[in-house]
């Protein structure tokens, strides 16, 4: 057999490896769902994101989302993140959030645009709270920030504000942990939202603060300290 000869038969197998793997991504064995999405990771290749990418919307296994997340960040970014981008417009829920989740792993701000006030503010709790999640990593809060930067930030803080008093405890306490993140720019919208008609918005609010001056404060004190506060009234008399 020729060198050519050789090639092509290296060329056929790795093709035949990529079809199988792709039909272990659907078995109906999330072991096996697992394993496959391990080995995809283990051995980018172009070929396989666009298949992750539809999978991450239908997979039931949150161990293997996970994997699947993983596999995606091990190909390259200008491949995976305007894929990702584009299931941000899917009418699915899951693969908004999961595509969420998968770029703010990836890190990369190219995709910070495409994180808009609709899904910063989208009506599936799982939804909003990737894109909370991703919207902070991707305006890099921790880094020095210049002007332009620092808009951004203060737009954020101002969408992320009108979610306070939003969803049950776990959803509240995701969005109190991506304002604090941002940092002091959040003051003034918790200081203004300490003024809402609604006690949920202001003890959430007054949460919020709390956690961003003391952040090893139990988010569960601070809320339930929040709304004692809420319920005394500015002059500390329950009314």
């Amino acid at each position: 057999m020729t060198m050519a000869e050789q090639e092509q038969e290296r060329e056929r197998e790795r093709e035949r490896d990529t079809v199988r793997a792709l039909r272990a991504l659907e078995d109906a064995r999330a072991p096996v769902r697992l394993r496959a999405t391990m080995a995809v990771g283990s051995r980018p290749d172009p070929a396989y994101v666009g298949p992750l990418v539809v999978r991450c919307a239908v997979e039931p296994d949150f161990q293997v989302r996970e994997m699947l997340t993983w596999a995606l960040t091990r190909h390259a970014p200008d491949l995976t993140v305007p894929a990702l981008v584009a299931e941000l417009r899917s009418e699915t829920a899951q693969a908004r959030s999961q595509a969420l989740h998968t770029l703010s792993k990836i890190g990369d701000r190219r995709a910070r645009p495409a994180i808009t006030r609709p899904l910063l503010t989208d009506p599936d709790d799982e939804v909003a709270r990737s894109a909370w999640r991703a919207a902070v990593v991707l305006v890099h809060p921790d880094h020095p920030a210049g002007p332009a930067q620092q808009d951004e930030r203060q737009e954020l803080a101002a969408v992320l504000s009108t979610q306070l008093g939003r969803g049950p405890r776990a959803t509240q306490l995701s969005l109190s942990r991506a304002m604090v993140a941002l940092g002091e720019v959040i003051v003034p919208e918790l200081t203004a939202a300490g003024t809402h008609a609604d006690p949920a918005v202001r003890a959430h609010a007054l949460a919020t603060e709390r956690l961003l001056r003391d952040p090893d404060a139990g988010f569960e004190y601070a809320i339930e300290e929040a709304k004692r506060v809420v319920a005394l009234g500015p002059d500390g008399h329950e009314g």
